[in-house]
């Protein structure tokens, strides 16, 4: 179709086309592009911070499930796909999230856009923070409830609009609490006196938090001392833990709730069991070694002083999602490719995703990178934006 051909090209003009890059995984947080003899690639986009997708623990209890269960669940869950074993990761989930109960999902999308319609709809409020990730955005539109934006943490603004627009109803604030693109955090103690207050319900996506952050690594709500007042904590297993899937940590009734309510659940088919097995192996592994996160944030921060000492500026966040603004697409873009010959595999992130002009490259430090290389990383970096400004 012409349209679909022209839309096409605009976008490319723009520095905007998305396109697929099959990659082949080497191990050890290395890469190469399929089918390229060329050298390895370190990779800077994965989300696998604690490296626990090649964890031998992680991978011993896949292989173990999939041996005695076999490939699929083969239904969904109130078919005949509830397997005991979902229920021992959701027993699990809820003592290390510090709730009643747990439910899981396919995958944080899937979590997002069943969780949210589930909880409000029509005549009922949404106040979601602007830079929330787009399957909440999702959710909140597929809810049908009144959707409020307010200011990137900003407490001020979200109370002006509780102020005006509470009203009668159910009211929602639903935020992240490290957010995916520039990697700060969510002021979750301010928020959780805002949804008292107001008497809303708070849903926290800890999606880019769980594993990493708190005593026992179960997250920001852990660090902060909220767990009593979230009404959802939603989070995944595809990131920091290494496996697939997500979960929402909440209270018996709640599940119950879900379990009914939320068609992303109920229509979809239960998870298989190989990723079920490694969900269950990688929270052991966080609890039992606290040291992995430890070590992931001090290699986070000693990336960022390395930048600072590169002449590269910019708010770097409070976690191990490093953002580095470029602003223009195009340029993201050709910085990407730069770096990408220079043996650093880093996605260039650009609107829709970011807001128009806040394009950026994206590092995703992980356990897997020594600190020789985040220092050289830095260094290119440097170079590479220097040299933008000067041509």
């Amino acid at each position: 179709m012409e349209r679909l051909t022209s839309w096409l090209a605009e976008r490319r003009n723009q520095g905007l086309l998305r396109e697929l890059v099959p990659v082949e995984r080497v191990g050890n947080g290395r890469l190469r592009l399929a089918g390229s003899p060329a050298d390895l690639l370190w990779d800077f986009s994965s989300n696998d911070y604690l490296a626990l997708a090649e964890h031998p623990a992680v991978i011993s209890e896949s292989r173990k499930q999939l041996e005695e269960l076999g490939a699929g669940s083969g239904a969904a869950r109130l078919m005949s796909g509830d397997l005991s074993l979902h229920h021992r990761l959701e027993e699990e989930i809820a003592r290390f999230k510090g709730t009643p109960a747990a439910l899981i999902f396919g995958s944080g999308y899937l979590a997002n856009i069943g969780i949210i319609p589930a909880l409000v709809g029509r005549g009922d409020l949404i106040f979601g923070d602007r830079l929330n990730h787009a399957s909440i955005y999702d959710g909140c539109l597929l809810s049908g409830a009144k959707f409020q934006r307010f200011r990137h943490n900003d407490l001020e603004h979200l109370e002006e609009l509780l102020r005006r627009q509470r009203g009668k109803g159910e009211a929602l604030i639903v935020v992240e609490s490290i957010y995916s693109m520039d990697g700060d955090r969510a002021p979750l103690k301010e928020l959780a006196a805002l949804k008292d207050k107001y008497s809303c319900l708070l849903m926290v996506d800890e999606a880019h938090a769980t594993g990493i952050f708190g005593s026992r690594g179960s997250g920001v709500i852990e660090e902060d001392g909220v767990s009593a007042q979230v009404d959802v904590a939603m989070g995944t297993f595809g990131k920091a833990l290494g496996s697939y899937g997500a979960y929402a940590a909440v209270s018996s009734e709640m599940q119950a709730y879900l379990v009914n309510r939320a068609r992303s659940f109920v229509y979809a088919t239960a998870l298989p069991p190989a990723v079920v097995g490694a969900s269950l192996a990688a929270l052991t592994v966080v609890q039992n070694e606290p040291e992995r996160r430890l070590n992931l944030l001090a290699k986070a921060a000693f990336f960022k002083r390395c930048l600072q000492e590169n002449g590269v500026a910019g708010d770097f966040g409070h976690s191990q999602i490093v953002p580095v603004l470029v602003g223009d697409s195009t340029l993201a873009l050709a910085a990407a490719n730069l770096l990408r010959a220079a043996g650093l595999y880093v996605t260039p992130v650009r609107p829709p995703t970011v807001p128009e002009g806040t394009a950026r490259l994206r590092f995703s430090i992980t356990l897997h990178h020594p600190d020789d290389l985040l220092r050289r990383a830095a260094e290119l970096v440097g170079r590479t934006l220097a040299d933008f400004e000067q041509s």
